[in-house]
């Protein structure tokens, strides 16, 4: 199955345009130094500054079109698919076998699940946008337990180096914490900015105050790589096509979406439920969430 990310589509068309202007400008000005040197010494001017007078040339035209394609392609989907869309699942898929992460109270009578990736744009957006409200007004007030489930999509580069992150955080508690932090930096560390995120992990580590030995190693080893895939392969056999994916009730909800049209699965989940019996436990239940970026 084709996973996306639309947000990173446009990334990339935009990288690409600027990419070709600074080697635009790169040329333009190592034409000039070339032809005021060959000017001060009576040469003729260059070939390139020659080209440079003709227009652009061939290359140019080639990453213009590669832009085009790329930015049409994106364009031309969210201009047809709603922000948000959502299908009934199959009622006789088994529970979860992968845990993740849980916020909120076990006993909460409706689990909201979310299949997410820490480097895609559209799952930043509602981790620092929405989810603040959910946890003052849902989950804080025992309507809701959310569950954080590792996507992570493979067009990313630096998105298992987040999740790693972020399960060697949870070894000590701090799952969330450092969930929160990872969002909030994104642009910081995301694969477009660096091939090496781990001094932003290691930074964002400190901030949140865990044992930064013990957190290290962790990560060195990729200690919850099974972990983390065995979350994948759940979103997979649930056919999750795109992040961030909400399972809420008996609805996969695709797409970005905010605080009002949340409530409104819940409130439909919450009228279709049984009666409250026996609920799944996660590897991190905190009774009480925080607002983003806040330990304890």
């Amino acid at each position: 199955m084709l996973r996306y990310c639309v947000p990173c589509l446009h990334k990339a068309a935009t990288s690409l345009a600027l990419a070709h202007e600074n080697r635009i400008r790169t040329e333009e000005n190592m034409a000039k130094k070339s032809e005021g040197g060959r000017r001060s010494t009576g040469q003729r001017p260059s070939a390139v500054a020659a080209a440079k007078r003709g227009g652009p040339g061939k290359g140019f035209w080639m990453a213009i079109g590669a832009v085009a394609v790329i930015g049409v392609g994106a364009l031309s989907y969210v201009a047809t698919r709603p922000k948000a869309t959502s299908t009934k699942i199959d009622p006789t898929l088994p529970a979860l076998k992968a845990e993740g992460y849980l916020l909120g109270s076990p006993a909460a009578p409706i689990e909201i699940i979310e299949f997410a990736d820490f480097e895609c744009p559209g799952c930043g957006q509602f981790a620092n946008l929405t989810e603040p409200d959910i946890r003052t007004r849902m989950i804080n007030t025992g309507q809701v337990r959310v569950r954080f489930m590792d996507f992570p999509l493979p067009i990313h580069k630096n998105t298992w180096d987040a999740s790693l992150a972020a399960s060697c955080a949870n070894e000590q508690g701090k799952f969330w914490e450092m969930h929160d932090q990872i969002f909030a930096t994104q642009d910081q560390w995301n694969g477009m900015v660096t091939n090496r995120p781990k001094a932003i992990f290691s930074r964002l580590a400190r901030a949140i105050q865990l044992d930064e030995a013990q957190w290290e190693g962790c990560y060195d080893s990729q200690k919850y790589k099974l972990n983390i895939a065995a979350t994948m392969r759940e979103g997979e056999r649930r056919q999750v096509p795109s992040t961030p994916t909400f399972i809420i009730g008996d609805k996969l909800v695709v797409g970005a979406i905010g605080y009002d049209a949340l409530k409104a699965y819940v409130d439909s989940a919450a009228a279709k439920a049984p009666l409250p019996g026996s609920v799944p436990t996660g590897d991190t239940a905190l009774k009480t969430a925080r607002p983003p970026g806040k330990s304890r």
